[in-house]
């Protein structure tokens, strides 16, 4: 049912959030931190198990935050002749990079497509192999209170480095276009993935269905579905700690990240959408500072468009890579 503004308010709808003053010094500082400790090299290798005549598997390790070693699996058109336009895809919440053999859409569309694992999830609904190594106070059960008191030790300063740090690491495969690269995601990895059109200059299209992570004040007080309920359980046993968790929260919100970019961007929104509910998702969008355009799916919840906002999207970047 539908739980949130109708659609007409939904295009003038803006947050309240506002970015931090050392917004982009944090992120400025963060990068060039974790590229200073990431020396080392991009590892690629033949996936293990059955070879595919269409499609060929790589696994990757490149250095994301601090240096640590993420797993991404790189798939390519077999037969294809490069550089190719590369698509940079993020996961959505509680999944990791999955199988060898999963998602070979954008390879299959001629595309090189580097699928990034997601540091310590990987258990909920997709396996992953990354393990997450920040250490933190205490938290509510799941990621979105890890580190909450402070944004320099909350878990997705390291994830959203290890987003940036894939579009470096993919810009170095002699299979990729360094001049094409897209980022894409859905849900958390939408969110992810509109982070990163922000902080790495070199991306040239973004992909953002149903994105997470947007209009943290609005989003934690409307409702009651994890994971932003997260939040509010942590909250409820540690009362006196809401303004400096949102102060945190401010530096990971996407409608901020949203005002700094600028590439051409296509998102989507679900009208029945209690996770992210369609208002989070239009913030963001509203604050987006690029050439930008949004599909609603008027009768959809969490899965948005699913296969059609695939087939939208893969116009969309062939027309923009």
């Amino acid at each position: 049912m539908f739980t949130d503004l109708p659609e007409a308010e939904l295009r003038d709808h803006r947050s309240t959030q506002t970015a931090p003053a050392d917004f982009d010094d944090f992120w400025r500082t963060t990068l060039a931190e974790s590229r200073a400790a990431g020396t080392a090299a991009v590892t690629v290798t033949p996936a293990p198990g059955p070879r595919l005549h269409t499609v060929r598997v790589f696994d990757v390790t490149f250095p994301g935050y601090g240096g640590e070693p993420v797993r991404a699996w790189l798939r390519l058109p077999h037969g294809a002749e490069g550089p190719l336009p590369a698509v940079v895809q993020y996961v959505g919440y509680g999944g990791g990079r999955g199988h060898a053999l999963d998602n070979l859409l954008w390879a299959s569309a001629g595309f090189a497509h580097l699928h990034m694992d997601t540091r310590g999830q990987g258990s909920g609904w997709s396996r992953g192999d990354t393990p997450d190594s920040g250490t933190t106070g205490p938290q509510a059960p799941g990621m979105m209170t890890r580190g909450i008191d402070d944004p320099r030790t909350y878990y997705y300063r390291r994830l959203f480095t290890d987003a940036v740090r894939a579009v470096d690491a993919v810009r170095t495969l002699p299979s990729v276009d360094p001049g094409r690269i897209a980022v894409l995601g859905a849900s958390q990895g939408g969110g992810t993935a509109l982070a990163v059109a922000a902080l790495a200059p070199e991306v040239h299209a973004l992909v953002a269905h149903v994105p997470f992570l947007c209009d943290f004040p609005r989003a934690t007080v409307i409702t009651d579905a994890d994971p932003y309920r997260e939040i509010g359980r942590y909250l409820a046993v540690h009362r006196g700690n809401a303004e400096r968790a949102m102060r945190t929260l401010s530096y990971f919100d996407g409608v901020n990240f949203a005002a700094r970019a600028r590439v051409p961007a296509r998102f989507s929104a679900a009208l029945m959408d209690e996770i992210t509910p369609p208002s989070t998702v239009f913030a963001a969008y509203n604050a987006y500072a690029g050439p930008k355009e949004i599909a609603v799916w008027p009768w959809n919840g969490h899965e948005g468009g699913a296969i059609d906002d695939d087939e939208e999207a893969l116009a969309f970047l062939r027309s923009r890579l």
